[in-house]
C-alpha cells in the first residue's frame, strides 16, 4: 500500500524533528524547515516506524539512513545549499534527501540524486510526487537519474553541495572533479570503520578534508555487488 501524507503524519514528522533539535543533532532554521516540510513517511516502506531515529531497510540490499544523520548531513551542507545552488545526492534511495536538497536550492538552483537501481529510481520519484518538492520534480529543477554514482552527474556541474549516502574504500575523482571551488562533499570512507569525512575544495582547487564522526554505511559500489549484498 502507498504511503499518503496525512495530518497526523506531518505531525508525527515535525516532532521528529523537533527531538532531534531537542538532543541537539542540528540547530540550523533553515534545515529544520525542509525537514518539516519533507514527509519522511512517505519516503520509508509502508509499515515501517518512519519517524524513529532509526535506518530502515528499502530492499536491494539498500537503507534510508537514520533522521539525526540526514539532519547531520544537512547542516554540514547549509551554506552550500542555498537558493540558486547546486546539490548531488548520491545513492539518493528512496529520495528523501534530494527532496530536501531540492526546497533548499529553490527553483532557481537544481538538486540531482542519482541512484544505480532502477526500481529505486522510480519509486522514488513517486514518493517525490506526494511530497512538497513535487512541484520542483515537475518543473525540472529537481531529478532522479539511473547511474554510478561514483561516476557523479557531470550533466549538472560543478556543484556546490555532494552528499554520498554510501561508503566508499577512498573518495572517486569524478566527485572531486565535480565539486565546484568553494563547495563542500560530505562523504563516508572506509570499510569495516568508517568516518564522515567533510571535503572542501578551496577556490585555488586544493582540498581540506577532516573527519566529522565515526559511521556505518552500506558500501558505495556497483549495482551488481549491491543486490549480491557483496
Amino acid at each position: 500500500m502507498e504511503q499518503v501524507s496525512s495530518g497526523n503524519g506531518i505531525d508525527r514528522n515535525k516532532a521528529m524533528v523537533e527531538q532531534l533539535q531537542r538532543y541537539g543533532i542540528f540547530n540550523s532554521k533553515k534545515v529544520a524547515e525542509a525537514m518539516e516540510k519533507v514527509d519522511r513517511g512517505l519516503f520509508v516502506p509502508a509499515g515501517t516506524p518512519a519517524y524513529v531515529d532509526s535506518p530502515m531497510a528499502i530492499g536491494y540490499n539498500v537503507t534510508i539512513s537514520a533522521p539525526h544523520m540526514h539532519a547531520m548531513c544537512l547542516q554540514l551542507l547549509e551554506k552550500n545549499l542555498q537558493p540558486g545552488m547546486h546539490a548531488l545526492d548520491i545513492g539518493s534511495g528512496t529520495g528523501y534527501l534530494t527532496a530536501c536538497f531540492a526546497l533548499m536550492v529553490g527553483p532557481e538552483g537544481r538538486a540531482v540524486g542519482v541512484e544505480h537501481i532502477p526500481e529505486l529510481v522510480t519509486s522514488s520519484i513517486k514518493n517525490i510526487e506526494k511530497s512538497e518538492a513535487a512541484s520542483l520534480l515537475k518543473q525540472g529543477s529537481l531529478s532522479i537519474n539511473a547511474g554510478d554514482g561514483r561516476q557523479g552527474w557531470p550533466e549538472f556541474a560543478a556543484y556546490d553541495a555532494i552528499h554520498v549516502g554510501a561508503a566508499a574504500r577512498e573518495i572517486p575523482q569524478p566527485l572531486i572533479d565535480q565539486l565546484k571551488p568553494g563547495g563542500r562533499m560530505v562523504i563516508p570512507v572506509g570499510n569495516v570503520f568508517q568516518d564522515l569525512k567533510v571535503v572542501d575544495k578551496n577556490l585555488d582547487g586544493s582540498l581540506s578534508i577532516r573527519n566529522e564522526t565515526s559511521v556505518r554505511y552500506v558500501p558505495l559500489t556497483s549495482r551488481d555487488a549491491q543486490l549480491r549484498g557483496t
